[in-house]
Formats: C-alpha cells, structure tokens, sequence
C-alpha cells in the first residue's frame, strides 16, 4: 500500500472568519444535518486506530478546516493521547494545524509546543493588505487578532510557519509582503498559494491572480530572498526545487506524478482523495465502515489520482515540467468534471519564473551537493 498522510476537518467548514476568497465555506452544505460541524469522539478514535495499523514511515496528520481551533484545546491533548495509545513504540508522528490564529490562547500554544505541533498561520501581509479579504463575521479585519496569536505561540516557542495566499488584493506587492513577514513578523518558514479558482464555465473569479501576475509576483520574492536569505529563510516552492536539483525527490503533493498523496476526512469520518475535491461523487468511504486499504484500491481513487498524468502535449516537452509536473489540476480548466488535459491556467506565469530563477536555482543546488558529506 502506498503512503499517504491525512488531512482532517475536525469542525468542516465552520470558521469564525468569513475570507472573500474562501474556497471550502460552502461544504457545509454537504453536511445540512447540523449547523455545528464537529467530529465525534468515535470517529476520531476510529480514525487514529485504523492509520496507525497501517506501515507508514511518518504518521503525519495535517488539521485544517475551516477553522480546526474552533474544536477547543482539550480537543487536541485528547489527540495526542490516542495516538500515544495507539502508536506502537518507534514510530514517527508528526502533526501540523493551518489556523487563521485569531484564536489561539496561552493553553493552545503551550499544547501545541509540548506534542510538537507545527502551526501554520495564514498571514497576507501587512494589515493594510491582509485585512482586504480576511475578515471577520462582521467584515471587521483580523489582522490584529492574528499577530496577537503569532506573539502567544512565540512566547510559548511554539513552531510555525506562514502561509500567504496571494490574490488580487496583494499581488503587486511581493517585496512589501516578503519584508513585512521576514523583517517585522520575524517569520523563517514562508508558503504562497496562488489565488486561482475555475468555475464550470471555465472563468476566474474576480479575487484571482492571472497567470502573469502570478510570475511576476514569483519572480520578485526569488530576487528578494537570493539577495539575502537563501541560507536563513525558507520557501516552500523554493525548497522544493531546491530538492528536486539535488536529490531528484518530490516533497509536495504538486510536483508528484499522481493525486494520491493523501486522504481528506470530514468531521463525520466521511473520506475524499483531495482537498479541492471533497464532492459526493468523489466520496470514497467513511473510517467508520471501510479500511484504507479499501478506499486506496479503489477504482474511484485510482481514476482520480491518474487525472495528474493527464496532460497537455505542451507538458511533455517542457523544459520545466520535471518542476511542476503539469500543475495542480484544480488549476486546469474543467477540473471539476474531470477533464484534466488542458495546460494549467498558471502555466506561463510558471514558466516565467523558472526562466528568470532556473540558472540561480542550479548555482544553489551546487552548493548544496558539494557541502554533503
């Protein structure tokens, strides 16, 4: 059986942020049974039972939501205790949480520092641009508030690292947001996400990024950080191609030749192959009544995760695809019914990127090999 890791829902869709550009808000109709999405202690129990039976090199548990806080902090001591009680002796966990922070308090982040939580705090920038979208339930910005718990999990020396999603609302300003982070935030883990979303017509919404905004905004965080923190600030894509240079290895789910990286629970157990595809025609199974080894084999599961190998002519001759591997293929136009074979609506922004950043990127991996040991 493959690896895989999990991404679980623990409160769904509930979030007490209402983000303009939030692409999971509105699962929660898949769920109109209740108004309050939380997961049962039965089915976490199940959950953490049934993957630790299975031989994973790294158990590794990814909490997201909507808002995962929402569950409350007792929640989370409740999960490191059954995966003490489940794990055998010698395993390797290894749990993170994505969070808004604006509801962090002393006792989450003194719980997150004890089981070794990494926090990712989603940050747009200064507040000027990150209060644009990120609002609260009354259209107040959440800027303050998110600091605020950035300085609790600090304080407690709590890991964790920031995530930036880059819109219209900030995508001109790359140099203002990598200073803001790096300089006043004082953050050393950095991951921006393209603002990119594809209706079934096939169009973007107006919040999203075009392609060559989205180069040009890669380009100016290349320069900024080979200027001068190519050895202290880390950048996911960065390091990702940093990797893939050195060691031909893929350490994101984007640059793999297949969607079958990870599985998606619901706050009712109920299991999907992918973030950006939790739909009823995609449901696999629920931990309650199917095994991973069941949900894995799956015709439905395989199908999907062969959707990444379905690529443009364009691809196959790429000079750059070993990088990219086609894109995400949220980021294809008709994604949603399947059709994965059209190029990727980033696909000349990346280009331009890799253009501009490729030679640099070798001299780095270079550097790296001469200095293994």
């Amino acid at each position: 059986m493959k690896n895989f890791s999990l991404l679980i829902k623990p409160a769904s869709a509930d979030c007490n942020l209402r983000c303009e550009y939030c692409f999971y808000l509105d699962h929660c109709h898949l769920y109109p049974e209740t108004l309050k999405h939380r997961i049962s202690d039965r089915v976490l129990e199940r959950m953490i039972e049934s993957y630790f039976a299975t031989p994973q090199p790294v158990y590794s548990f990814v909490w997201q939501g909507g808002e995962p806080l929402l569950m409350g902090e007792s929640f989370y001591s409740m999960v490191t205790d059954l995966q003490m009680a489940y794990g055998k002796p010698g395993i390797k966990v290894s749990n993170s949480i994505q969070t808004n922070a604006t509801l962090i308090t002393e006792r989450f982040a003194r719980i997150f520092k004890a089981s070794n939580f990494l926090t990712g705090v989603s940050l747009d920038g200064p507040a000027a641009l990150h209060d644009l979208a990120r609002v609260d339930l009354s259209g107040g910005g959440s800027h303050a508030q998110v600091i605020k718990g950035i300085e609790t999990l600090r304080r407690n020396q709590a890991e964790f690292n920031i995530l930036t999603l880059v819109s219209q609302h900030n995508v001109r300003h790359a140099v203002e947001i990598y200073d803001y982070l790096v300089d006043e935030v004082n953050a050393k883990f950095l991951q921006f996400i393209e603002c990119v979303e594809i209706d079934a017509a096939g169009e973007l919404p107006p919040y999203c990024i075009s392609a060559e905004e989205w180069g040009e905004f890669l380009c100016a965080i290349f320069d900024r950080w080979y200027e001068k923190d190519t050895r202290v600030i880390s950048v996911r894509l960065f390091d990702t191609i940093i990797a893939k240079l050195v060691t031909g290895a893929d350490i994101c789910c984007t640059t793999g030749q297949d969607c079958c990286q990870y599985f998606v629970v619901e706050y009712n157990g109920d299991v999907y192959p992918c973030d950006f595809h939790v739909l009823p025609e995609l449901k696999l199974g629920n931990v309650l009544t199917h095994s991973w080894e069941e949900m894995a084999a799956s015709k439905l599961y395989r199908d999907f995760g062969a959707r990444k190998s379905d690529l443009h002519p364009a691809c196959k001759i790429c000079p750059y695809f070993k990088f990219c591997a086609g894109d995400c293929p949220k980021n294809r136009v008709g994604h949603t019914s399947g059709a994965a074979s059209e190029l990727s609506r980033i696909c000349e922004g990346l280009k331009m990127f890799f253009e501009h950043s490729m030679p640099k990127f070798e001299k780095l991996a270079m550097l790296v090999r001469s200095e293994e040991p």
